[in-house]
């Protein structure tokens, strides 16, 4: 291709573009010129349609203003109106108030001159009823008079004895009732309780229990009491510093007596005496060494003690050092009762009677075992043993009620649980069974002597005697003082009055005795003259005894 030719085609395509760019400014001058003149009928027809808008708004405004105003107008005439008729109802309630008001006054008017009319009526009746008063007063002070002449005793005299008859019969129905009641409540509770103390005894079994202070330790021979004395007797004093108990060396052939009241201080004392005696090993200080053992070993003993009551009784989950204290109890005594076969047989029979009225069986025996739980320190601390065992019993971490029956065993609250009453009762039946516990003789005739006083000061008392170990008052009354009312009454005062001011395990049995002998003697002369009949009709009898025996547990 020449240049020639390539310069056409790009003046061609040069013409173009510019004949392109023409045609299109002129076309769109024609569109922009169109869209102009379009948009401002636009804008026109807006202007009228807003102008046409604002002013029919207008008109409308007008004429709803013009509706308010007419409505407001026809509002406040018909207020007026309410009002006027308002006003008017007004008045004639007034005029009809007026109207009721004047025909009350003259109501009131007449009932006044009726009341005064009655009011005078009544002043002549109530003079009228003086003036009977008065006469009726006569009359009765007349007839009281004529029949305290013909009763012979005054009327204060008369309103005694019927009040004395009234209290009489009074306390001869009540004391019935007392009586058919607690006979009614004892035979039940009685029947259900010997059922149930019966079935715990049967399957308890303990020994006897002695009052001791003394230990025996058996010679090989005589000559080892010189031995046991020592050089001036400073073996003896030294054993008896080391142990605490009193060495009694007398004429009692191959015998050595060791005395103290602590069973503890007692048997170590009595280990370390034969173990003395086996090695021949008298010196103050092997005696020292030797009681240290001793001692060390009881402690160990007492721990497994512990531990095998507390097997026993089924308890598993204990303090540490619970087998320890319970182990000590081996070692005390109670009234002449060893404290841990006391305490084992307590938890037993409670056990026992739990599981017969089902209750926490394991509980009933735990509270049994360490309800005297105190006494084992109560040589060291100060404090009662309740208190000194609900101490323990915190230290230990025992259950509420378990410490509950060691603060209140030897209390009466109705408040406890049953299983406080359980284990009490099972404390009642050890101490009170038997050979349970030991009493001395002094103690004894205190007791007795005590019993016989409380009865002796009650009047109508005849005679008093104390049977059965001091378990029994039979009290012997005056027939003629003490009725049979008198008599249900006179035991159960006896029994609270023992009750309260003597201290004792178990019951006191109080019967009231009353005897009334009526004698009559026939003779010939005697049935001649007035028959075979006495004085009151009935047939004689050559003796009469009637006998009222009451019983307060």
């Amino acid at each position: 291709m020449d240049y020639g030719n390539l310069w056409i085609i790009i003046s061609g395509a040069l013409l173009l573009v510019i004949l392109g760019g023409g045609l299109g400014y002129f076309i769109k001058s024609l569109i922009n010129n169109h869209n102009e003149s379009q948009m401002a009928e636009e804008t026109e027809q807006r202007i009228l349609h807003r102008l046409s808008e604002e002013d029919r708004a207008q008109r409308l405004d007008f004429l709803e203003e013009k509706d308010q105003w007419y409505k407001y107008k026809a509002d406040q005439e018909k207020d007026f109106e309410s009002q006027v008729e308002a006003v008017n109802q007004r008045e004639k309630g007034l005029g009809r108030k007026d109207r009721e008001i004047t025909k009350k006054r003259e109501e009131l008017q007449k009932q006044w001159g009726q009341l005064k009319q009655r009011e005078k009526q009544l002043s002549f009746r109530d003079e009228e009823s003086r003036r009977s008063e008065q006469d009726l007063k006569g009359t009765m002070e007349k007839f009281r008079q004529q029949l305290e002449m013909v009763a012979n005793m005054t009327a204060d005299q008369a309103r005694e004895q019927l009040l004395e008859h009234l209290a009489g019969e009074v306390r001869a129905r009540s004391a019935a009732m007392i009586r058919a009641e607690r006979i009614r409540a004892k035979e039940e509770s009685e029947r259900e309780a010997k059922k149930i103390i019966a079935l715990a005894i049967q399957r308890c079994a303990v020994e006897e229990a002695v009052r001791v202070s003394t230990s025996t330790v058996t010679l090989p021979n005589e000559g080892i009491k010189s031995r046991i004395i020592g050089k001036e007797g400073r073996n003896v004093r030294a054993f008896e510093t080391a142990t605490g108990v009193k060495v009694v060396v007398d004429d009692t052939p191959d015998t050595v007596l060791l005395s103290s009241f602590d069973p503890g201080k007692r048997e170590a004392a009595a280990r370390a005496m034969k173990r003395l005696i086996a090695d021949g090993g008298f010196t103050p200080s092997r005696i020292e060494d030797v009681v240290g053992k001793c001692k060390t070993e009881l402690e160990e003993d007492m721990f497994r003690q512990g531990n095998r009551a507390l097997a026993d009784i089924g308890v598993s989950d204990h303090h540490p050092e619970l087998p320890h204290y319970v182990g000590m109890m081996k070692y005390r005594t109670t009234v002449g009762q060893n404290l841990l076969q006391h305490s084992m047989e307590v938890a037993q029979l409670a056990g026992l009677i739990a599981a017969e009225i089902g209750l926490d069986v394991r509980l009933a025996r735990r509270a049994g075992l360490l309800h005297d739980i105190g006494k084992t320190v109560s040589r060291e601390m100060e404090g009662t043993h309740m208190n000194l065992g609900v101490e323990l019993g915190e230290k230990f971490g025992e259950h509420p009620i378990v410490k509950e029956v060691i603060a209140e065993h030897h209390g009466d609250d109705e408040r406890m649980s049953p299983t406080f009453f359980v284990v009490k009762a099972a404390d009642t039946i050890s101490s009170i069974r038997p050979g349970g516990r030991h009493e001395d003789l002094e103690g004894y005739a205190r007791r007795i002597m005590r019993l016989e006083e409380i009865a002796n000061s009650f009047d109508g008392v005849r005679d008093v005697y104390a049977i059965n170990a001091g378990r029994e008052i039979r009290v012997m009354v005056k027939g003629d003082e003490i009725s049979d009312d008198d008599s249900e009454l006179l035991s159960f005062d006896i029994a609270e009055r023992v009750k309260n001011e003597l201290t004792f395990a178990g019951e006191v049995k109080v019967m009231v005795v009353r005897e009334i002998r009526s004698v009559r003697h026939t003779g010939k002369e005697r049935n001649r003259r007035g028959g075979n009949r006495n004085f009151a009709g009935r047939k004689p009898r050559s003796g009469r005894r009637s006998k009222n025996t009451i019983s307060k547990n």
